[in-house]
């Protein structure tokens, strides 16, 4: 009855989200065990009306998140940190990049690295293809489906996510992000449906990473132990050796288990890289790398939007929609996870490290195996290894590695780094589920990471019985489809609060005070800037405080819901005042003792800090009415910008 009595902790607000997801995952696992044919069935019924209805919608709706990713990146919005002005990044640069690569796809690059090139080459799109250019084609495509598109999806929903949180302090939840649209209701109904259906697309796009990778785990078994079958029973095994490791990973914790995981995997990927490199034609796959890499570059607006309209074919639905709708479906656990890691970092710096970092390793990466493999295949006549890609895709993998005699131990590496991939993509999904079903909360019962974990174990497991792989395909693509149109609309509120954020930004600027009023008096004198610190505390003492005190009680006896607050090392001191009947931000005024280095000379600075983060005024020597007057212009002008916007955002940053 332990799980009863945790199941009735779990808070009001996060009931309507929790019970719903998970009552409907039940049925969907329930109903794939009992009837896994009939299942199947309606996956693949299912998958022929999405590609035929709402395909053009999906690639269209990519085109929109990458384009609207850029004009963000490009505009004087990218300056604007994600969280205060003076917040510090949280993780380095490297070990950010590290934990975003093993989240993003990493199972899916040692899946489809070699598969997916050398299937387009044996299966090419248009018939007309000349043969000398298949194996350049082949390569196009698979940078396409795996470049700025994918991790377009990606930051979108990771930066808003982190914008809406970090900056204006809402709770960390995909309902957060239509804030600007409807408001208050995203503690209603219409907010729990959008994590309700973010949880379904996350679960089921999750379950297809974790098919994915175990059907080639199993293929690199049957490899090294041929008296081990290909088998879901053997698959299912697997599942659960491994969902048993990422329920121990998610128990330690984010710091201790995926941040170490995430440095695994990416030092096991590089060695791999760097062997198949070696071991393959190096020179070629140099060239090939950066020729294909500016093919993509000057063709990326024309296949963004070639949607095969002149032609009759399956293809489309069977890779593009089948890669972008999988990674929509990924997109709340990935963007989650990655606003999670990301707090104090740009706009801009969030695009780039998103965009340019992953596309360029996963670019090196699919010159490195699927050029390979094309090489062999085309100018070494090795017809084997084409067909063990066509006679099973988890296979693709090891072939290559047998192909190069590479020897039994680069498979067991290729194994190790599945198995760590699978256990980073369980671990942390399970904790961005727990976040999404508590509310956005970022710390989480460990009942409910071990709970997601393992129901994602079984949902995979439960997939695999209605119809392998294809079940797993159709099932995220069905996900994929109606939050498409949850992010178009989040992408419609990220620039409404971005607009409104610069117009914020411009409203304060130009209703700032400055020092101009002054008399020549105090300005001369404030010129002189004390170089000692007593000499600024004696300043804080005698003339700031008690002023700001003073202002505080008389806006306290007109009503306002005013503190003073000041530092326990005394170096700070912060007016602040309440709304305690809107969800708007509390108005501050701070002032905090600096030291800066001025012409080899020590100096102190009493500098003035807002809600938007420190105003380049320094208080030195100013009079007590002065300082008051900037108290009040500031204070006017921050009401003055609440009364005039239409969009009342918690301007917490």
């Amino acid at each position: 009855m332990r799980w009863l009595n945790a199941l009735k902790n779990i808070s009001i607000g996060c009931k309507p989200v929790f019970i719903p997801a998970v009552g409907l995952l039940l049925l969907l696992l329930i109903l794939t065990l009992l009837v896994p044919n009939g299942m199947g069935q309606f996956f693949t019924a299912s998958l022929s009306a999405v590609t035929y209805n709402f395909g053009w919608m999906i690639i269209l709706a990519v085109a929109f998140f990458l384009i609207g990713l850029i004009i963000i990146a490009f505009s004087p919005w990218g300056q604007i940190p994600l969280g205060a002005d003076q917040t510090a990044a949280k993780y380095p640069f490297w070990v950010w990049l590290a934990m975003i690569f093993s989240a993003g796809y990493g199972i899916a690059l040692l899946f489809f690295g070699v598969a997916e090139p050398v299937m387009h080459y044996l299966n090419p799109p248009y018939a007309d293809t000349h043969s000398s250019q298949l194996a350049q084609q082949s390569m196009q495509i698979a940078y396409f489906h795996w470049g700025f598109h994918i991790w377009a999806i990606y930051g979108l929903v990771g930066i808003s996510l982190a914008y809406f949180s970090y900056r204006h302090k809402l709770p960390l939840a995909l309902r957060s992000c239509f804030y600007p649209l409807i408001g208050q209701r995203i503690n209603g109904p219409i907010g729990h449906s959008i994590d309700v259906i973010a949880i379904l697309a996350t679960t089921l796009g999750l379950a297809t990473t974790l098919g994915l990778s175990v059907s080639q785990i199993n293929a690199g078994l049957n490899t090294i132990w041929p008296n081990i079958p290909l088998a879901t029973g053997v698959q299912i095994s697997i599942i659960l050796v491994l969902t048993l490791m990422a329920m121990i990973s998610v128990a330690v914790g984010l710091d201790k288990g995926i941040k170490r995981l995430s440095i695994i995997n990416m030092t096991l990927a590089i060695v791999l890289l760097t062997v198949v490199a070696i071991a393959g034609p190096t020179l070629i796959i140099l060239e090939r790398f950066i020729e294909n890499t500016g093919l993509y570059l000057s063709g990326l607006v024309a296949r963004t939007f070639n949607l095969q309209a002149y032609t009759s074919s399956d293809w489309l639905g069977n890779w593009t929609l089948f890669i972008f709708a999988w990674t929509i479906a990924w997109a709340p656990f990935v963007g989650l996870f990655i606003a999670k890691i990301s707090q104090g970092r740009t706009l801009r710096e969030f695009i780039f490290g998103v965009l340019l970092v992953p596309v360029s390793f996963t670019f090196l990466w699919f010159s490195v195996f699927g050029d390979t493999a094309l090489f062999l295949i085309e100018q070494e006549g090795v017809e084997q290894l084409a067909q063990q890609v066509q006679q099973d895709h988890s296979l693709a993998l090891f072939a290559l590695f047998n192909e190069l005699q590479l020897g039994l131990w680069i498979s067991v590496l290729a194994m190790l780094l599945i198995m760590t991939f699978f256990i980073t993509s369980a671990d942390s999904g399970a904790l961005v589920l727990a976040s999404l079903s508590s509310g956005g909360a970022l710390e989480t019962a460990l009942w409910q990471r071990l709970f997601w974990a393992g129901l994602l174990g079984a949902i995979a497991s439960g997939l695999l019985l209605a119809g392998g792989l294809g079940a797993l395909q159709t099932a995220s693509i069905l996900s994929a489809v109606p939050f498409t149109l949850v992010m178009l609309v989040m992408l419609v509120a990220l620039f409404k609060a971005l607009q409104a954020e610069q117009q914020r930004r411009s409203m304060l600027h130009e209703s700032s005070p400055s020092s101009d009023y002054l008399n020549w008096q105090t300005r001369l004198t404030a010129l002189k800037k004390p170089t000692t610190k007593h000499q600024l505390d004696k300043f804080f003492e005698q003339h700031l405080v008690p002023i700001l005190r003073q202002v505080c009680e008389t806006m306290d006896q007109q009503g306002w819901d005013v503190s003073l607050q000041q530092s326990d090392s005394q170096d700070s001191v912060e007016l602040r005042v309440e709304f305690t009947d809107s969800i708007q931000s509390p108005f501050i005024y701070g002032v905090t003792k600096r030291s800066v280095d001025e012409l080899s000379e020590m100096v102190y600075l009493a500098e003035v800090y807002l809600n938007s983060g420190p105003q380049a005024i320094d208080l030195y020597a100013w009079d007590k009415t002065a300082i008051a007057d900037d108290v009040i212009k500031h204070f006017e002008a921050y009401l003055a910008f609440q009364q005039q916007t239409n969009l009342n955002l918690p301007w917490h940053s």
